[in-house]
């Protein structure tokens, strides 16, 4: 399978600047689920395409994608920097990763999924849950990642929270009606790849939910 990682700009024309509102708008719901029409835009080449990308903001109008097509060129974007993914890896190997994801997991009683972060501060005493809230998203996500790994071809050496936050997307239709809200942990760490293969096709397919709007996407490099 053929992947590309790719550099997705929006034009700094004055057409799409005059957009910017609707594009790139502040409130952080809105702007998930305006990036996320975004970003279908440049790889719905048809009506019945599914997703098979995965993407994650890099910075302010900047996007990163990982696909198994190149992103189509348009008029709202700068031409798109594009490059095949084929990373050489092998077992034992270390890796840096910067990861943007919902950890969820399967609570066992109700047979439903919960974000791993709220449901680790469900108990903590309203007033003392700030506090608390970075802690939590430093152990519950590398609890998660670990968990993740067993089954991706690799194992976690160390873990990192960097940055937790809720978001409540606008008012929609579809399966997840009304004002769907999910957790956003951003961890950073290293691991050490224990099967290529099966973590290589793990990359291509995202961890954890939420990957619609802009999450799931792990980024890597090879450790110093």
């Amino acid at each position: 399978m053929s992947l590309y990682l790719s550099r997705i700009r929006l034009s700094r024309s004055p057409s799409a600047q005059a957009l910017a509102g609707l594009l790139n708008p502040s409130e952080a719901g809105q702007r998930r689920s305006a990036h996320h029409r975004l970003l279908w835009a440049a790889f719905a080449d048809g009506p019945d395409r599914r997703r098979d990308f995965l993407w994650r903001e890099d910075r302010d109008g900047t996007f990163l994608t990982l696909s198994e097509r190149p992103p189509q060129p348009m008029d709202l974007f700068e031409p798109h920097e594009v490059k095949d993914f084929a990373p050489a890896l092998a077992p034992g190997q270390r890796l840096d990763f910067v990861l943007r994801a919902n950890a969820t997991r399967t609570k066992r009683e109700g047979r439903h999924r919960v974000d791993v972060v709220m449901d680790a501060l469900h108990d903590v005493p309203q007033g003392a849950r700030a506090s608390e809230r970075m802690a939590a998203a430093g152990r519950e996500g590398a609890a998660w990642l670990a968990r993740q790994g067993e089954a991706s071809g690799f194992k976690v050496v160390i873990a990192t929270a960097g940055d937790y936050s809720t978001v409540a997307l606008p008012d929609h239709r579809g399966p997840r009606k009304g004002q769907p809200q999910f957790g956003i942990l951003d961890l950073e760490g290293r691991i050490e790849v224990t099967d290529p293969a099966a973590f290589l096709a793990r990359l291509a397919r995202g961890f954890g939910r939420a990957k619609a709007f802009g999450c799931g996407l792990m980024l890597i490099r090879r450790a110093a």
